[in-house]
């Protein structure tokens, strides 16, 4: 190890994000197309889709990758917040012992 300083704490968060978000987005892809044929596919039951299954396996691999890296982001956003510091000047007498 070079002993320099490691990623910053954006960084770290960001890919922790991303590196989640990429695995759930394979099982989601897994999940969905174990069960739906992208030949079967239209668009809101009028025309069926005139992709090849590989693209329509790319463009809803990407849709659940970018869902699920919201999800993760806001997630690690919420439980990152700092906390409240302010604390009360004194206690009222006898609460809590």
């Amino acid at each position: 190890m070079n002993g320099g300083p490691g990623p910053s704490r954006i960084a770290r968060f960001a890919m922790a994000v991303a590196w989640s978000s990429f695995l759930a987005a394979g099982v989601m892809e897994l999940l969905v197309f174990a069960v739906v044929d992208p030949g079967d596919l239209r668009w809101f039951g009028a025309a069926p889709l005139d992709l090849p299954a590989q693209a329509v396996y790319t463009v809803s691999f990407l849709i659940f990758w970018g869902v699920t890296a919201l999800g993760a982001s806001l997630t690690l956003l919420l439980a990152s917040l700092p906390a409240d510091d302010v604390k009360p000047a004194r206690r009222a007498p006898g609460w809590p012992r």
